[in-house]
């Protein structure tokens, strides 16, 4: 499915503006912030200021040349195609999302976005043990992009034989790239540096905006994110501050309890298995899990041990079981941040509400 040309960069911000009202955000100018300094600082190593082509481009496997803007991008793992429809071009092909998403393999927010830009759905192929190169080649990108995955060197070269390709930033391996580091990357491979600082400024203010609406409850509220579950091979796990889902609660004002940190320390990646001897230990305000379905409720609360974490004992419980709101802070991005607060935050907020009694 060939995607409808895309409107000239004023009209993109145009719809840009429309579709992040549409989620009670506005586009707002990009202040003299450091971290506008250290973008443009970034495009200006690269040899190219904001739009202009050829340009190089930094990340996890070296240096990728990029001859001339691209117009057709294919995505690669999470948050990417996200990112690259918010920058307001529309990717013609993304992995399938199988998990917390519709009927059309994409997320309601991404459809949203691409309704308000008037382009054509993408081509969505299914990424299991081995990516799709067949049917990413046949998408025929200019563009592959891969800042929140993780891909290998091997999968990188593969990928690298049909487009140039863009992965994750060196310091951050196997998904734990944050959405601001992966729109400032996608950014630079677009060509759309002044575009991504709008877009990360906005959806900052949207969370800052959030934050001080509900400050009396969140600020200072100590959380622990992860997994509980008796029938699993892992029945403990506890995010660490590289995942996605621990910096969106830190972004709204809660504060990730030290007994999470402690059980992270030193850990790789976006989480840490925690013994279920030691669960008892694991203390804070709030526990966050999520599950398949809620009969998994029944069998922690009738777990010896699983049942003595105290926020479990204290009933500040919360096991989310909705997949699109799980997905949503899960690989969170541009487009699913305003979709999270208002899908994913309510029941969180009520159980904040509940443990400060």
């Amino acid at each position: 499915m060939s995607p409808r040309p895309l409107n000239r960069a004023s009209r993109r911000l145009l719809s840009l503006t429309a579709m992040l009202a549409a989620s009670g955000l506005t586009l707002s100018a990009c202040s003299a912030d450091d971290d506008g300094a250290t973008d443009s600082a970034s495009a200006s190593e690269n040899g190219a200021a904001s739009g202009e082509f050829p340009r190089s481009v930094e990340h996890a496997f070296g240096t990728t040349e990029i001859p001339e803007q691209p117009e057709r991008v294919a995505t690669v793992g999470w948050a990417s195609h996200d990112i690259s429809l918010a920058l307001g071009v529309a990717p013609v092909g993304i992995p399938e999302q199988s998990y917390g998403g519709n009927e059309g393999g994409a997320t309601d927010w991404y459809d949203d976005a691409v309704a308000e830009l008037g382009a054509d759905a993408p081509e969505t192929y299914v990424e299991a043990e081995e990516l799709a190169y067949e049917a990413i080649a046949a998408t025929e990108p200019d563009v592959i992009l891969a800042v929140q995955s993780a891909i290998t060197q091997e999968q990188f070269d593969q990928l690298s034989d049909i487009a140039p390709v863009v992965a994750y930033p060196e310091d951050s391996p196997n998904y734990t790239t944050s959405w601001q580091d992966g729109t400032t990357l996608v950014g630079e491979a677009l060509g759309k540096e002044t575009e991504a600082e709008e877009v990360i400024s906005s959806t900052e203010q949207a969370l800052t905006d959030y934050a001080s609406e509900h400050a009396d409850v969140l600020e200072g509220t100590t959380f622990i994110y992860g997994a509980v579950d008796p029938a699993s091979a892992d029945p403990v796990s506890v995010y660490t501050e590289g995942d996605a889902r621990v910096q969106f609660l830190q972004s709204l004002g809660l504060e990730q309890a030290p007994a999470a940190v402690e059980a992270a320390d030193g850990a790789e990646g976006f989480s840490v298995v925690v013994s279920p001897e030691n669960a008892a230990s694991l203390e804070s305000d709030l526990l966050i899990t999520w599950a398949m379905d809620d009969s998994v409720r029944a069998a922690v609360e009738g777990d010896d041990l699983l049942s003595s974490i105290p926020a479990i004992t204290n009933d500040a419980w919360v096991l989310q079981t909705d997949a699109p709101q799980i997905y949503a802070i899960s690989t969170a991005t541009p487009l699913s941040v305003p979709w999270a607060l208002d899908n994913t935050m309510p029941e969180i907020l009520e159980a904040a509400e509940a443990a400060q009694g």
